[in-house]
């Protein structure tokens, strides 16, 4: 698997957006109320979460191309799952999971910009 997105949750997405903006080096591709998405070049995709928990911090979501099969694998290995496949546009789909510590694993399954 690979790292598809690191998602950042923020509680002021405006001043979120600046200082990501000047980290990577690129403009967003998505800029919406919800979500702002960059993509810097060889890296994952970075986006901001203003309606995340800030004090979880960052999940990273690591791409799959069956997302059934991940969870169930990382269930019988002892991860809780947290958050059901739901889809995020695009027929994009993620899930979330915590692993034996409590640690958040993200899981997306769907297209990788190239």
């Amino acid at each position: 698997m690979t790292i598809r997105t690191i998602t950042v949750p923020v509680s002021d997405l405006d001043a979120a957006k600046r200082l990501y903006q000047t980290l990577l080096g690129v403009e967003p591709y998505v800029d919406m109320p919800y979500y702002v998405g960059f993509r810097p070049e060889g890296a994952p995709e970075v986006g901001l979460d203003p309606h995340g928990d800030v004090e979880a911090g960052p999940i990273t979501y690591w791409h799959t191309d069956d997302l059934e099969a991940t969870l169930a694998a990382l269930t019988a290995a002892g991860a809780t799952p947290e958050r059901s496949p739901h889809d995020v546009g695009d027929g994009d789909r993620i899930a979330t999971v915590r692993d034996v510590d409590g640690h958040l694993i993200g899981l997306f399954q769907g297209s990788i910009p190239g």
